[in-house]
């Protein structure tokens, strides 16, 4: 059968299960494999962009709700001023004075960026970063769902049957699931960087500046 949307998706689970006592449970157990393919994965879908302006002498500013690594964040000045990631102890040994300026660095504390020098006008910021997959739902249909639809099944499927304690068929779903996490990564990469013989680190190693 088709899997083309959530009631779909909900059905085909419930054909694999072979057993209609799950069905409110079912909606959990995509929620589960979606929260595991957020964690795990770097899509197209998941990139995101966020603008705010900034508040003179305020020296924090509230992160999006749904990050998870910031990619990039400038303020759209006239050249554009791109902000240096520095680590919090890094940031206060740099610049250690708290005049105001235009913000030139940056760090993460808590849900809060922190800049430094304090911003001395309305700057506007723009924040490139990755974010939580978009939940499937009967009026949301993400990109990813359209694209690899077995990737849910799967991950749900396993979901599925650790919660009935069924641990053989459990790691059989889990290993289809890892195995379509990893095609969707290699699919991603390509989409990124071509075919071509130019060597570049992967998004999906870690880097220096990576901020969880």
């Amino acid at each position: 059968m088709s899997i083309s949307t959530y009631a779909e998706l909900k059905t085909a689970i419930a054909n694999f299960l072979a057993r209609d006592d799950l069905t409110d449970q079912i909606p959990n157990f995509i929620q589960l494999a979606e929260a595991r393919m957020s964690r795990e994965l770097e899509t197209r879908e998941q990139e995101k962009r966020a603008t705010a302006t900034l508040t003179a002498d305020d020296e924090y500013i509230a992160l999006p709700t749904d990050l998870r690594e910031v990619r990039e964040v400038k303020l759209n000045t006239t050249p554009n001023t791109v902000l240096t990631y520095h680590s919090p102890t890094s940031l206060d040994s740099t610049y250690p004075s708290e005049g105001n300026g235009k913000p030139l660095a940056f760090s993460i504390v808590g849900k809060e960026m922190k800049m430094r020098p304090i911003p001395d006008s309305a700057y506007t910021m723009e924040i490139v970063y990755v974010g939580s997959l978009a939940s499937i739902s009967d009026s949301s249909t993400p990109t990813l769902f359209s694209r690899s639809p077995d990737l849910y099944l799967y991950g749900a499927l396993a979901e599925a049957y650790a919660y009935l304690l069924d641990e053989q068929r459990a790691a059989q779903y889990d290993q289809k699931f890892s195995r379509g996490i990893a095609e969707v990564r290699t699919d991603e990469e390509r989409a990124h960087y071509g075919t071509g013989s130019l060597h570049i680190q992967s998004i999906y190693s870690k880097q220096n500046a990576r901020m969880e």
